[in-house]
């Protein structure tokens, strides 16, 4: 007898069905990391009430869950994409979760990087203990809805859902940047609310207009369907608008002006989580609508003038600025720019760049921020710090040589990737992006190698007991990116190859669109 069953009747799971069940349900735990969270969000006040203490340890228990999760996920199911209609619903009806290595790769960073940079791990100064004790559970529950938020924009296959979660990020993000309560937090956060709103109204029409021409907002239909519907102006302009409106978040050029002043006024462990990971969330949704929706070169080449404005904006910027986290929220527009420039480059070599780029910045940037927590204020307040901090300040200097591009560091590597395939494009875009790298890398180098000589001159009379250290377990969160930054280094060859295997899956919309909208299978006794 043969039964004809489509695989998504089996519990709303798009898979081989020669796996066994205990893959199946692994799998479908997929959706976990996205909905413990958000619960243990809601859950956090109430607790807090009847204990503190556990109201502290949820946070951090529930992350670890969800990267073990994800991990498990990518294990046990295979190297193969999968795809989860969440409540059996099927696509392009129900809810879908896309998990391929890229998606598992960010939705396992998610988790990792927020536990790291958790607000209420390490310890907090004595003064401000009493304070910080009231505000942690209100702090923690934003902290876990924006883990929620940004782990749903990585596995999420639809349109909707996608601004959903990326609406419920923003509001996680405007809590956590006033989260002290200060005057110039609660401006900047005012601020960063009308910019991201009005972002956000340039992604809901752009969302509008794909949905008048193609009738659905799911990503594998409208790969279908984009050839025949959004060739064209109307496509372009959908695709520009979605890029300017989700671009706020991916810090691109031109809507952009609130990175400085919410860095460097949101605590540093905020920074580090917008600065190194939900930005690059913002850019992979990016990624997935120019590879499956918009493939005209015409929505590349935006992409790229937006990338090439924004390398030379921030980094320039970045070398005018006088205190430090504004030089890092500077940097990483710059950066930020640089990812947009590496995934507008045609194929799998685009791909490989731009993940690989983004991967070093939310490596670098999200260390460097964590140690920006003992160290804002003016660059003069740097002078002589090596003295009392001599480790942080070495990491400093290893992260900088490797942002700058000095072999055999990682960032060496990749801008190399980057500047070959611009070579290999060859129009007048591509060689202006290349010069505009080259102008910035110089630039760069100038004003990060001139904060590591602050750090490691004389310092001034009664400066240096001025200046505190950074806390202990930011210095160990740097010294763990630091190994992951040498590792990989060492290790280029091989790291490379991975992310190529991950670049091709990425890039292959047939293999997207089958794994979405499987054909039935059929069992056999």
């Amino acid at each position: 007898m043969t039964l004809e069953l489509p695989v998504d009747l089996l519990f709303g799971l798009n898979l081989d069905l020669n796996l066994d069940l205990t893959k199946v349900m692994t799998a479908n735990a997929i959706v976990l990391p996205v909905v413990l969270p958000l619960l243990a969000a809601f859950l956090m006040q109430p607790l807090a009430q009847v204990s503190r203490t556990l109201a502290r340890l949820l946070g951090p228990l529930v992350l670890a869950l969800g990267a073990w999760i994800i991990l498990n996920a990518w294990l046990d199911v295979g190297p193969a994409p999968f795809s989860v209609a969440i409540g059996g619903f099927a696509a392009p009806l129900g809810i879908v979760f896309y998990a391929d290595q890229l998606a598992l790769l960010f939705a396992l960073a998610v988790q990792v990087f927020t536990l790291l940079f958790w607000p209420g791990l390490g310890a907090a100064a004595k003064a401000d203990a009493a304070a910080d004790r009231q505000r942690a559970p209100r702090r923690d529950a934003l902290a876990l809805l924006l883990a929620s938020a940004a782990t749903g924009l990585a596995l999420s296959g639809d349109l909707f859902n996608i601004f959903i979660f990326y609406e419920l990020a923003a509001v996680a993000s405007f809590g956590l940047v006033c989260a002290d309560g200060s005057g110039r937090a609660r401006i900047a956060t005012l601020r960063y609310l009308f910019v991201s709103a009005f972002g956000s109204v340039l992604a809901l029409v752009g969302i509008a207009i794909l949905y008048l021409q193609t009738g659905t907002l799911n990503l594998a239909q409208l790969a279908q369907v984009a050839p025949e519907t959004l060739q064209g102006p109307i496509g372009l302009a959908a695709f520009a608008l979605l890029l300017i409106g989700f671009g706020v978040k991916a810090e691109l050029f031109p809507l952009n002006a609130w990175v400085p002043e919410v860095y460097a006024t949101a605590p540093a462990r905020v920074s580090a989580l917008l600065a190194g990971l939900v930005s690059k969330l913002a850019i992979l949704v990016i990624v997935r609508l120019l590879i499956l929706v918009f493939q005209q070169p015409e929505a590349s080449q935006l992409l790229l003038v937006l990338g090439v404005l924004g390398v030379l904006t921030g980094e320039f910027s970045a070398w005018r600025a006088q205190d430090f986290p504004r030089l890092l929220a500077f940097s990483s527009i710059g950066q930020l720019g640089l990812v947009a420039i590496a995934f507008s480059i045609d194929g799998t070599t685009g791909i490989l760049a731009g993940t690989a780029v983004a991967l070093h910045h939310l490596i670098i940037k999200s260390a460097l921020f964590g140690l920006a927590n003992r160290w804002s204020g003016g660059l003069d307040a740097l002078t002589g710090a090596a003295k009392g901090a001599p480790r942080a300040a070495g990491l400093f200097v290893l992260f900088a040589l490797s942002l700058v591009g000095v072999p055999p560091l990682w960032g060496f590597w990749i801008k190399l990737l980057i500047m070959v395939g611009l070579v290999q494009g060859g129009s007048p875009l591509d060689l202006l992006a290349l010069g505009a790298i080259l102008l910035a890398t110089a630039v760069e180098a100038h004003y990060l190698f001139r904060v590591a000589l602050r750090l490691y001159q004389p310092p001034v009379q009664d400066q240096a007991s001025r200046l505190a250290p950074p806390a202990r377990w930011d210095t160990g969160v740097a010294y763990l990116l630091g190994a992951c930054l040498v590792v990989i280094s060492v290790a280029i060859t091989p790291a490379t190859e991975a992310l190529r295997v991950l670049a091709q899956q990425t890039g292959d919309v047939l293999l997207y669109i089958d794994t979405v909208f499987p054909q039935p299978l059929a069992y056999k006794e």
